[in-house]
């Protein structure tokens, strides 16, 4: 029997029919195995957790057969609650399905403590932008006499004279002491 006649024999086409019709079968079954295991028209409104603290996010997400995974803290934002949410990966009002993570970053209990660079003998055109920079806030400015004019002599936050290498939380104030340059070195005898 030759190659062609084999291939439009009665036996083949209906081999090849049956082949066909398994196919469409299993094709059509998987399709409907996996819109039932994936609950593929189920879907769940990601509820907007900014502002709120882990126990009512944990309360709120247990309710909608959801989970939460924590991220990371950002860098403390004073206009949110301390320890609450302030980012939440879906977006809130996006629809998930049921046993979703919900990525979660929170809000630290406060500002990072920063360490005092060595600024002590600088000009104040120096130490201010090195200090906004770093995120303190600048207080007073006074001045004492001294041969440099405008050279940082001390550092004070909270009462304290600050050192190099003192930690302090950021947005402190720093109030300056600085020379005004009256005295010369004749003077100093």
């Amino acid at each position: 029997m030759s190659f062609f006649k084999f291939i439009f024999s009665k036996k083949f086409l209906i081999q090849l029919i049956i082949a066909g019709l398994l196919v469409v079968i299993l094709g059509f079954a998987s399709m409907q195995w996996l819109d039932y295991t994936t609950n593929h028209e189920q879907r769940i409104k990601v509820p907007d957790l900014s502002r709120l603290s882990l126990d009512v996010v944990d309360k709120k997400l247990t309710e909608m057969d959801l989970r939460r995974e924590i991220l990371d803290s950002a860098n403390y934002n004073p206009d949110f609650p301390r320890y609450s949410v302030i980012e939440q990966v879906p977006a809130a009002g996006k629809q998930v399905k049921e046993n979703r993570k919900i990525y979660l970053t929170l809000n630290p209990s406060g500002y990072a403590k920063i360490e005092i660079p060595r600024l002590i003998g600088r000009t104040k055109r120096q130490v201010i932008p090195t200090l906004s920079s770093l995120g303190f806030k600048i207080g007073d400015i006074t001045y004492k006499p001294d041969i440099g004019k405008d050279v940082v002599l001390e550092m004070r936050a909270n009462g304290k004279t600050l050192q190099e290498g003192d930690e302090l939380m950021k947005t402190t104030v720093i109030n300056l002491i600085l020379g005004d340059g009256s005295r010369n070195y004749n003077s100093e005898e």
